[in-house]
C-alpha cells in the first residue's frame, strides 16, 4: 500500500511539473503552437492536469481548442478529398439515413448570367439598390491595405455561428434533421476554419472567431458588432472583416435549393458575396464604396482562379455590420441544402482567392483617387 502511495506522489509531482511547463510555453508561443501544446495534453494527461490548463487559458480557449483535437482536419493537399473529419460525419450520417423520412425535395442549381442586372469584366452583379454607380471604376480602384506579417490582418466571425449543412449528397431532407447545430465541425464555422488555413498557408495572419451570437435569433447582428468591435480594438491593424454565412432557398412546395457548381470533378457550394449600400433606411454607412470596390475584386480573383464557383454579387441596401471597416463584407457559402464537404471545400478555394488578392494588393502602390 505505501508503495503505491509513493508511486502516486511521485505521479502527481510529475504531472504538476509537466503542467507548470506547458503553462510556460503557451505564455511563450503563438497560437498555432498554443494549439498543439493543448492538443498534447488533451492525449497525455489525466483530467486534473486538463482542469488546470483551462485555468490557465481560460475555459472559452480550451473549448475551442477541444473542438479541432476532436475532428482534426484533413492535411491533404488536393482539395477534392473528403477531409477525415467529413469522412467521419458521413459515416455515422449514412447509418442513421435508415430510419429517416422523406419530407422534401433538394434541387441542385447553378447561378449565373440569369440571375444577375449587371456585367462587368467578368463580374456578376445583381444591383437591387436605385444607386447610381460606376462598378467598372471601382472594380479598378486600388485598395488601401497595408498588411503586416506579423500582425492580425483579417477577422473572420459567424454573426449566425450556428447555421449547418446537410452531411449526405442526395435529393432529399429530413425535418428532423436541424439546419442549425452548435458542433463546430459540421456548422459554419468548419467552413470559417477552411477560409482561416487557407490565408495562415500563404502568410495572411488571421483571426477566426467562432463566439456563437445566434443561440436567440433576434439581435445577432448586435452581439457580432460588439465582438467586432472587441477585435478591431485590440487589433487595430486588422483591414479586412468578413462575416461567413450560409444560404437557405425553398420554393413554395418546400423544395430546398441548393447552389452547386462543380469543380475539378468535385461538387462545391457557390458563394455569393453581399455588399451593402447606404440608401433608403440605410445611414450612417459612409465606407460602403470601398467595400463595394473590395467585394467587386475579390468576385473577380474567385473567378479567374475557379471559374463558375460564384453567385451574382449582390448589391443592395443593407449594412450588416459593414460600416466597421472599409473592407468589410458579408459572404455566404451555398445553402442549408448545400452538403458540408461542398461548403468546406468552397471555403479552402474562397480562401485561396482571398490570399492571392492580399498578397497582389499588398505589392502594390495603394493610391486612392
Amino acid at each position: 500500500m505505501q508503495g503505491k502511495k509513493s508511486e502516486r506522489l511521485i505521479q502527481t509531482v510529475l504531472t504538476l511539473m509537466s503542467v507548470f511547463l506547458i503553462c510556460a510555453v503557451l505564455t511563450a508561443a503563438g497560437a498555432q503552437e498554443q494549439r498543439f501544446v493543448l492538443m498534447s495534453v488533451g492525449a497525455v494527461f489525466p483530467q486534473g492536469a486538463a482542469t488546470m490548463v483551462r485555468e490557465y487559458v481560460g475555459e472559452e480557449d480550451i473549448i475551442t481548442t477541444q473542438a479541432v483535437v476532436v475532428q482534426p482536419q484533413s492535411v491533404s493537399s488536393d482539395l477534392t478529398d473528403v477531409p477525415d473529419d467529413i469522412k467521419l460525419l458521413i459515416e455515422d450520417a449514412q447509418r442513421k439515413a435508415v430510419n429517416e423520412k422523406k419530407d422534401g425535395a433538394i434541387r441542385e442549381m447553378t447561378y449565373g448570367e440569369k440571375s444577375a442586372t449587371d456585367s462587368v469584366n467578368g463580374v456578376l452583379i445583381k444591383d437591387t439598390t436605385e444607386e447610381d454607380v460606376d462598378f467598372s471604376h471601382l472594380l479598378e480602384k486600388p485598395l488601401d491595405l497595408e498588411i503586416k506579417a506579423d500582425a492580425p490582418a483579417v477577422l473572420l466571425f459567424h454573426t449566425h455561428t450556428t447555421e449547418g449543412y446537410e452531411i449526405l449528397d442526395r435529393d432529399w431532407y429530413a425535418c428532423d434533421t436541424s439546419s442549425r447545430t452548435e458542433d463546430a465541425s459540421r456548422n459554419i464555422v468548419r467552413v470559417g476554419d477552411a477560409v482561416a488555413s487557407e490565408l495562415e498557408a500563404a502568410g495572411i495572419t488571421v483571426i477566426h472567431d467562432k463566439t456563437i451570437h445566434d443561440r436567440q435569433y433576434n439581435g445577432s447582428y448586435d452581439r457580432s458588432r460588439a465582438t467586432v468591435q472587441k477585435h478591431l480594438k485590440e487589433n487595430p491593424q486588422i483591414k479586412v472583416v468578413i462575416d461567413i454565412h450560409r444560404d437557405a432557398m425553398q420554393e413554395n412546395d418546400g423544395t430546398k435549393i441548393k447552389a452547386v457548381r462543380e469543380i475539378n470533378g468535385k461538387k462545391a457550394a457557390q458563394i455569393m458575396i453581399i455588399s451593402g449600400a447606404e440608401g433608403g433606411k440605410i445611414t450612417d454607412f459612409p465606407n460602403w464604396r470601398e467595400n463595394l470596390s473590395f467585394a467587386l475584386k475579390l468576385h473577380k480573383v474567385n473567378e479567374e482562379l475557379t471559374s463558375g464557383i460564384m453567385r451574382p454579387l449582390m448589391f443592395c441596401y443593407r449594412k450588416y455590420n459593414m460600416d466597421e471597416t472599409p473592407y468589410s463584407l458579408l459572404v455566404e457559402f451555398g445553402s442549408e441544402a448545400n452538403t458540408l464537404d461542398e461548403a468546406v471545400y468552397s471555403g479552402h478555394l474562397f480562401g485561396r482567392a482571398l490570399a492571392q488578392l492580399l498578397n497582389e494588393e499588398k505589392n502594390e502602390e495603394n493610391i486612392i483617387d
